[in-house]
């Protein structure tokens, strides 16, 4: 059974998820080629300290990193280094914040100086499936209803 949470901690979870998006458009106008990685990590990490939280995945099970980034075919969780962003790739940052005991955390792909067709379509198609989820995430709706939703639409 999941706990209905009270007002004070649901403005805790707002406040978390704030930070989250707000470090997330942050780092957007910090992908360009010629960035590495770890220059958006070290970008991430001040944003998130800044605005009072702490990243959830700097030190959890020895991960190095404040963000996630995973270039092109890495599909998630890529360790930030001295990679750098070349034109034409697409970079996923997953930014995981705490924020007084409660966690926030999402994941946002961005084209890096123009990008082919085929990573425009994989953008595309993957907003679409998220707005598709948001539309069928309601109450008393299951979680395969989500997953049905999606795969027929990929499909």
């Amino acid at each position: 059974m999941i706990p209905i949470k009270s007002k004070s901690e649901l403005e805790k979870i707002r406040r978390t998820c704030r930070i989250v998006a707000r470090t997330i458009e942050y780092l957007r106008s910090k992908v360009k080629a010629g960035t590495t990685t770890k220059e958006l990590d070290r970008e991430a990490s001040q944003m998130i300290k800044k605005l009072g939280g702490r990243s959830a995945f700097f030190g959890y099970r020895g991960f190095p990193g404040h963000i996630c980034t995973s270039i092109n075919e890495e599909v998630v969780h890529g360790i930030p280094g001295p990679r750098m962003l070349l034109a034409g790739d697409i970079i996923s940052l997953d930014v995981g914040v705490e924020y007084k005991g409660y966690f926030g955390d999402a994941a946002v792909t961005f084209p890096v100086d123009g990008i082919g067709e085929k990573a425009k379509h994989l953008i595309e198609v993957t907003k679409k499936s998220l707005d598709k989820a948001i539309e069928i995430a309601r109450r008393r709706n299951h979680l395969s209803d989500i997953s049905h939703c999606i795969q027929k639409y990929v499909e």
